[in-house]
């Protein structure tokens, strides 16, 4: 039996320690709430790392069986390059989301519930790392629901009536998702006896090789999709997307936005390369969920670009932005697979940036998100509005930056297929970049558009190294991604090799 060397056991560790600082924050006062979600979300962060330069450098995987049970009931967690790459950025965002908005928190949250904001930010890192390094769907659909109700407590700390609406939204749509979720589990694990993905796919390639169960082997694999779908707001079940985005105080709607929605797109693009396999996913489902993801991202952007309110527009762009994730896995390739992953890297990043500067911005026009009351809104927050374009620019594909090099690679996984597919998503991605050109930059032009008259400057600027810090990194992330794309694009692929 091979021994485990130290940093192989980070991954529980990085599940268990945030469960107990969830308890633990519960009942700490504000300020001590605060520092423990602090220095957890950068303990993380240091975590994926090592995991990573350790998975990177070695070109290896590893399996940390949780107990001595095996399958077909046992709980494993497994880490690779691609688990550890996606977990970094994951962490990452989270650490700089909860920075960037730190100001906001105080401002947002009534001191004695912050210790309540604080529990459920750890058990929404715990669940983050569990569905990232999961290989059952045991742990998988625990740390769903676990992730299901600390969002809606996410949404519903801000206490406005707004609020309440939108978390009953995001409570009801969620729970839809994760029953038809369990449907899909249950009908696999009545079909093939097994949970953990090893097995689980060995077993779903031999019913799919001897033609057995051939429609209940793909209704199950479809409800899964179609729950994934509903809980990341894939086109036309975003409706609960708006609202849960715009109303929630900055560090929330980075999160959510940015994380949330991914992790478990993240766990479907495992599901279907562990537990289905590429061939039994390209016989049937690939056609549905190519069909969503088509129109998601025209409409998103259509619906983005009819909305008056920055923070709501922002909101649809990202039902747009996973259409172009859903496309790139629909397209059934590994190409496809690694675009896919890298776009949940570029949008990652660029959303959590564009969401925490646009409630700076909403601040400096003293509350006000309308196009015409954020005129002149860079003079008031010049870093903010500089965040805000880059990540604009990213978003509608602007060489040197992430969202750039995420829509080439989409385009050339497209155009290794050929097909009516590489056409249709070519002309995907001219229609939504045109009209991502529409929304984005009109609203990001408009900030440094001067105001008809002089206005004397009532709210002074006040320093706020951790949001500088914040938006900083990000748009180092933003430049990274797209400078460096190859190189991330190869790491992702050298990962799926060994994902599969």
């Amino acid at each position: 039996m091979m021994t485990m060397t130290w940093w192989q056991n980070f991954p529980p560790f990085m599940i268990v320690a945030p469960l107990m600082c969830a308890a633990v924050c519960s009942v700490l006062k504000a300020k001590a709430a605060r520092a423990v979600m602090l220095v957890l979300s950068a303990l993380e962060c240091c975590c994926m790392g090592v995991l990573l330069y350790f998975t990177q450098t070695r070109n290896l995987s590893f399996t940390f069986a949780m107990g001595e049970i095996g399958a077909p009931f046992g709980n494993e967690l497994r880490v690779g390059a691609v688990e550890a790459l996606v977990g970094l950025l994951f962490s990452l965002v989270m650490f700089l989301s909860l920075l960037g908005g730190w100001k906001q928190l105080e401002d947002d949250i009534a001191p004695n519930r912050m210790n309540l904001y604080g529990a459920v930010f750890c058990l929404l890192t715990a669940a983050m790392t569990a569905m990232t390094f999961t290989n059952d769907l045991f742990t998988a659909y625990v740390f769903i629901e676990i992730s299901t109700i600390a969002a809606c407590a996410l949404i519903l700390s801000r206490n406005m009536g707004w609020n309440m609406l939108a978390a009953a939204r995001y409570m009801i749509m969620n729970l839809l998702g994760s029953g038809l979720f369990l449907l899909g589990l249950s009908m696999l694990y009545c079909l093939t006896g097994h949970l953990l993905f090893p097995q689980l796919g060995a077993a779903v390639r031999a019913l799919a090789a001897e033609n057995r169960y051939d429609m209940p082997l793909y209704l199950s694999f479809l409800l899964m999709t179609m729950g994934v779908a509903i809980k990341s707001a894939l086109y036309p079940f975003h409706t609960w997307l708006p609202g849960a985005y715009s109303t929630s105080t900055a560090a929330s709607s980075a999160i959510l936005s940015s994380v949330v929605s991914k992790m478990y797109i993240f766990l479907l693009v495992k599901v279907f390369l562990r537990a289905a396999g590429v061939d039994v996913f390209t016989r049937r489902i690939e056609d549905v969920l190519f069909l969503y993801a088509f129109v998601g991202v025209i409409m998103g952007s259509v619906h983005a670009i009819r909305q008056r309110h920055m923070m709501r527009m922002i909101a649809y762009s990202s039902v747009a932005q996973i259409g172009y994730i859903f496309l790139g896995i629909a397209l059934g390739t590994q190409a496809g697979f690694a675009a896919a992953v890298f776009h949940i890297l570029a949008h990652s990043s660029a959303k959590s940036m564009l969401f925490l500067a646009g409630n700076r911005l909403q601040s400096a026009a003293d509350g006000h998100d309308t196009f015409p009351a954020l005129q002149g809104a860079a003079k008031k927050a010049p870093l903010a509005a500089f965040a805000f374009l880059i990540g604009a620019l990213s978003l509608v594909g602007v060489p040197l930056l992430g969202g750039f090099a995420s829509k080439v690679y989409l385009s050339q996984a497209a155009v290794a297929l050929g097909g009516w597919r590489m056409v249709l998503v070519l002309a995907d991605l001219l229609i939504s970049t045109a009209l991502n050109v529409g929304y984005l930059l009109r609203c990001a032009l408009r900030l440094y558009r001067p105001t008809e008259k002089e206005e004397t400057e009532h709210n002074p600027k006040t320093k706020d190294a951790p949001f500088a810090f914040a938006m900083g990194v990000l748009i180092v992330m933003n430049l990274g991604l797209g400078v460096f794309g190859g190189p991330v694009l190869r790491w992702i692929q050298q990962g799926i090799a060994i994902f599969m």
